[in-house]
C-alpha cells in the first residue's frame, strides 16, 4: 500500500511537474512576445531626420533654407559741416583746438554717422539690397550670419527703382539665397519677411500677402517707378533690404517700405522678378534705363461707365509728351495694342517699348479718338 500510494504520488509529483514546466513554456512564450513587441527599434539617422523634419514648421524649414544668405550692411558716412563765409576758419583747423584747448563747435565737427540695414547673397560674392541702405557711402561692412565680415562696394544704383547691388571683397563660399517667382505669389500667400531691424540680426516675422501689385503713387511717392508687393508681415527699420520668403523658403520680394502712423502694420516690398531685371542692367552697366513720356497720371472711376480710366495730370515741359501734343484731361485708352486700365498698365507699356522707338498712344479728348507717335527717352534726359 506504502509502496503503491508512493507510485502513485510520484507519479502526481510528475504529472504537476509536467504542467508547471508546460505553463513556464507557455508564460515564457508569452513574455518572449511581449518583449518582441514592446522592445523600441534603433532609428537610423534617416529615420531620425524624418521625425525631427516632421516636428518642424515650414518657417524653420524655410529660414533654413534662406537664413544663412541674410546680411546685415553697415553704412558708414563722413557729415561735415559746410564753413560759411560769416564763420572764422580758424574754428575749423584742428592745431587751434590742440594748442589752445579749445573745443569746436559740436555741429561744426566732421563726425562718422552710422546707419544698417539688411541685404542677401544672391550671386557668388554679389549682395542686393535697397538703395538707400547703401546711399552716400564713405564705408561698407557687410556682415555673415556665421560672424564673418566683408568690405563691401558698391558697383551700382538705381534711386528710381531703390535697389542697390554690392559686391563682397572677400572669398567663398558664398551662402545663396533660392530666388522664387514672384508672378506665381497670390492673395493669401504665406510671407516670411527676413531681416535685421533695429540692429537685431536674423529677426523672423510671418504674415500673408495683402496685395499685389500696389502702385507706389497710391502710397503718396512720386519719384519711384515699381508696383510692390504688399504683406502684413512685420518690416521695421533695419529689414530695408533684407527678402520676403514664401513658404518654402524662396525669395519673392525686396523688404524696401513700410506705413507708419496711422493705418500702420503694412509693409511693401519689391518683386524679385522685378529686382531680377534691374540687377542684370546695374551688374552690367552701374545703371538702370528708365523709359519715360514725361506725365504724370491719376485713376480715377467714371460714373457714367462704371469703369477705371486714367487720366494725364501733368505734362512735363518740353518732355516727349509735350513736344507729341499729350494735355492734361487727356484719357489714356491704348499705347500700341496694350489696353490701358490702370496707370501701372502705361509705365509697363512704355518700359517695354524702350527709348529712342517709337510708340503709339491712343487718347480720349473731348469724345474724340486721337492717336499720337511718342518716343520716350531715358527720365535722365527729362
Amino acid at each position: 500500500m506504502n509502496l503503491t500510494n508512493c507510485f502513485f504520488s510520484n507519479q502526481n509529483f510528475l504529472t504537476s511537474k509536467k504542467l508547471i514546466l508546460s505553463s513556464l513554456i507557455v508564460i515564457g512564450s508569452y513574455i518572449t512576445t511581449f518583449e518582441a513587441v514592446s522592445r523600441p527599434q534603433i532609428a537610423t539617422n534617416n529615420n531620425f531626420k524624418n521625425i525631427v523634419d516632421a516636428k518642424k514648421s515650414f518657417i524653420t524649414i524655410a529660414i533654413e533654407k534662406a537664413g544663412p544668405s541674410v546680411v546685415t550692411i553697415e553704412n558708414h558716412r563722413l557729415v561735415t559741416r559746410k564753413i560759411t563765409s560769416k564763420e572764422s576758419t580758424i574754428l575749423f583747423d584742428p592745431y587751434f583746438e590742440r594748442f589752445f584747448g579749445l573745443k569746436l563747435p559740436k555741429e561744426a565737427k566732421p563726425r562718422i554717422e552710422q546707419s544698417q540695414g539688411s541685404g542677401f547673397i544672391f550671386a557668388d560674392g554679389l549682395v542686393i539690397t535697397n538703395a538707400h541702405v547703401v546711399s552716400n557711402s564713405d564705408k561698407l561692412i557687410v556682415g555673415l550670419t556665421d560672424g564673418r565680415k566683408f568690405k563691401g562696394k558698391v558697383i551700382g544704383q538705381d534711386s528710381i527703382t531703390d535697389l542697390a547691388i554690392v559686391k563682397l571683397s572677400g572669398q567663398g563660399p558664398w551662402p545663396k539665397a533660392i530666388l522664387g517667382n514672384s508672378s506665381q505669389i497670390q492673395v493669401g500667400d504665406w510671407a516670411i519677411a527676413v531681416g535685421n531691424p533695429f540692429g537685431l540680426e536674423n529677426t523672423v516675422t510671418l504674415g500673408i500677402i495683402s496685395n499685389l501689385n500696389r502702385n507706389v503713387s497710391q502710397l503718396g511717392i512720386y519719384d519711384k517707378r515699381f508696383n510692390l508687393i504688399q504683406t502684413d508681415a512685420a518690416i521695421n527699420p533695419g529689414n530695408s533690404g533684407g527678402p520676403l520668403l514664401n513658404e518654402r523658403g524662396e525669395v519673392v520680394g525686396i523688404n524696401t517700405l513700410i506705413r507708419s502712423g496711422p493705418g500702420a502694420g503694412l509693409s511693401f516690398a519689391i518683386p524679385i522678378n522685378k529686382a531680377q531685371e534691374i540687377a542684370k542692367q546695374l551688374i552690367n552697366s552701374g545703371k538702370v534705363t528708365h523709359p519715360m513720356i514725361g506725365i504724370s497720371l491719376i485713376n480715377e472711376l467714371s460714373a457714367k461707365i462704371n469703369e477705371n480710366r486714367v487720366k494725364v495730370g501733368y505734362v512735363v515741359p518740353n518732355s516727349p509728351a509735350a513736344k507729341s501734343g499729350i494735355l492734361v484731361g487727356d484719357i489714356m485708352l491704348k499705347i500700341d495694342d496694350s489696353k490701358i486700365n490702370q496707370s501701372s498698365d502705361v509705365i509697363n507699356a512704355i518700359n517695354n517699348n524702350g527709348i529712342n522707338k517709337f510708340a503709339l498712344i491712343t487718347i480720349k479728348r473731348n469724345n474724340k479718338i486721337i492717336k499720337l507717335n511718342v518716343k520716350p527717352v531715358d527720365i535722365r534726359e527729362l
